[in-house]
């Protein structure tokens, strides 16, 4: 059956009750491929997924019900299989927002291993990525607006020697060009194919891979975490008991897809449930007109959950509701990055909503914590954890690093995990040093403690703190203090280096539209709410924009080296 809330979760004492019954009982469904049978089975007809062209909401929609979706799977897991792709082979998927990206997800993990890859990556990074996972199929979109991804596609087929065929998605507006040689057209070569079960014969254990994503990308090189079927499963089945999920339930799901957070429990979860998931468009939150129209594609579709990173409830914040009619609404989740407490009392002032937030990585398969429906905890606190987890907060040492000695109540320190949905390990054994503990906990690098009703409440990464003189530094006590600041839109403290302090706090921001503050005015105003002296910043900088990744989240990396590249400015001026 498809996977249905057992009861409103609304502490502790809740979890500990759903875990009552074995997990093994509670959970049955091995895979992601048994996900979509069941909720073909249940819900047929009923609209599983929408896909709006533009962000006009009077705009004509594409859907796709249960059913419909379900035989895009089989067609595409069946041209896979019928191209050579077995259980352990690798599809790469470089696409936008669309609706085929379902296809290329879930038909790619009914017939091998599926690598969603973000497409803003470099061709050499791609290609390092492809080449770890040794790609054998890579869908390419064709017509997209934002770059020539069939053209990087052709690119990477020299790099990738492992790659054998490149499958062109084309836009609905590109539908009648003409395929290039070499390449196969998605559209053409699984209309052909099977429809109503896997030609493989495949029994998908919930042991068995189902993707690979990777982490990071923007600096370094990125790692590609392994992910089973039934930690992919799990995480579907956790948010929604713990969200209260129903199959009346409509997401509009802006997050990209090669990110675990549009994904699992942007999108399996849904899908597990019966739900309706709304595409906005190839660009999702990265098209403005949907920013500016979202309250209106709330009324049209008469939307029920929000689901955003705190830069996009930002933006969000900025548009008025005017007209449109948002009483659908019930439940708007967080979480990738702080949430300030001046934008949740924003949110809740100007819409109605409370911002719920959670904890999610890719390590976990996009869930660790959820603040549920109900629960009106205080900015910080992700909630509690999932069912069948452990988690434990440790103190650290001189480096940073997880000790086996756990926090009391109150005292902040690295946070640890085991759960069903921890990933299987990065596909690069080298990778795994740091992962774990000896004892096998999952070290996160999140730092945060336990309250007296075992919420979890987050105040940073162990990677962003400040280091002042021996003195850690909390950014984001920083940043609170300057987002409450009514002229501040986004704000990120960061550590500059200094010869004599090793860092200090220094702070970027945006500001809000039509808004207008010095620096100098910026750095009074911070400078007197940040109680602790030596986390007082010594510079605020207003930047156009912001550094962003793909997915939302404010770029560390990039401030930093803004930071740095000031400081070396400054030291080379007194000279």
């Amino acid at each position: 059956m498809p996977f249905a809330p057992s009861f409103p979760i609304r502490s502790e004492a809740d979890v500990r009750r759903l875990e009552a019954i074995p997990l093994a009982q509670a959970l049955t469904v091995q895979s992601t491929y048994e996900v979509f049978c069941e909720s073909a089975r249940a819900f047929g007809s009923k609209t599983a997924l929408t896909f709006i062209a533009s962000a006009d909401p009077a705009g004509k929609p594409v859907s796709w019900s249960y059913a419909e979706l379900l035989k895009g799977i089989h067609q595409t897991a069946n041209l896979l299989h019928r191209l050579g792709v077995k259980a352990d082979d690798c599809v790469a998927v470089l696409l936008p927002g669309c609706l085929e990206y379902h296809l290329a997800l879930w038909g790619g993990e009914a017939a091998g291993i599926v690598q969603p890859l973000n497409p803003l990556l470099s061709d050499e990074k791609l290609a390092s990525l492809m080449r770890a996972g040794q790609a054998k199929v890579l869908f390419a979109w064709n017509c997209d607006g934002d770059a020539d991804l069939l053209e990087k596609a052709r690119r990477l087929r020299a790099l990738v020697p492992s790659l054998q065929h490149v499958i062109r998605v084309s836009a609905p507006e590109c539908a009648g060009l003409a395929c290039p040689d070499g390449l196969l057209d998605f559209s053409t070569e699984r209309a052909g194919e099977c429809d109503d079960r896997l030609i493989s014969g495949r029994e998908v254990k919930s042991e068995d891979i189902a993707a690979y994503f990777h982490t990071g990308g923007t600096t370094g090189a990125p790692k590609l975490a392994r992910h089973s079927h039934g930690a992919q499963v799990f995480t579907a089945w956790a948010c929604v008991q713990m969200q209260g999920t129903l199959a009346q339930d409509v997401v509009i799901n802006g997050y990209p897809l090669f990110h675990v957070a549009g994904v699992l429990p942007g999108a399996l979860t849904s899908f597990a449930a019966g739900s309706h998931v709304i595409i906005p468009t190839t660009q999702l939150f990265r098209n403005r007109d949907v920013i500016a129209s979202y309250w209106r594609l709330v009324d049209r579709f008469r939307a029920t959950v929000v689901s955003a990173v705190p830069t996009v409830l930002a933006a969000l914040a900025n548009v008025p509701v005017d007209d449109a009619d948002i009483s659908s609404l019930r439940y708007c989740r967080t979480g990738a990055a702080p949430l300030s407490p001046d934008l949740a009392a924003r949110f809740e002032a100007q819409f109605g909503l409370h911002v719920h937030e959670s904890l999610g990585m890719t390590e976990m398969a996009g869930i660790s914590s959820i603040t549920p429906p109900g629960v009106n905890a205080p900015v910080g606190c992700v909630g509690f954890r999932i069912p069948y987890s452990q988690w434990r907060v440790v103190a650290l040492d001189a480096q940073g690093t997880a000790t086996e000695r756990d926090q009391p109540v109150g005292e902040s320190g690295m946070v640890l995990f085991k759960s069903p949905n921890v990933f299987s390990g990065f596909l690069d054994p080298k990778d795994n040093a740091g992962a774990f503990t000896a004892q096998g906990w999952l070290a996160t690098g999140d730092l945060g403690w336990l309250d007296d009703q075992d919420r979890l409440h987050l105040s940073g990464r162990s990677k962003d703190l400040i280091i002042r003189g021996g003195h850690n530094i909390d950014p984001k006590t920083i940043e609170d203090a300057m987002a409450s600041h009514p002229a501040v839109q986004l704000c990120a403290a960061v550590g500059a280096p200094d010869a004599y302090a090793g860092e200090l706090p220094v702070v970027f921001v945006t500001l809000k539209p039509q808004a207008q503050a010095s620096e100098d005015d910026l750095l009074e105003y911070v400078r007197a709410r940040v109680d602790e002296p030596p986390a007082r910043p010594k510079s605020v900088t207003v930047l156009a924009t912001m550094p962003m990744t793909l997915v939302g989240k404010i770029f560390k990396p990039d401030l930093r080296l803004m930071a740095e590249q000031a400081a070396k400015s400054a030291t080379s001026g007194q000279k």
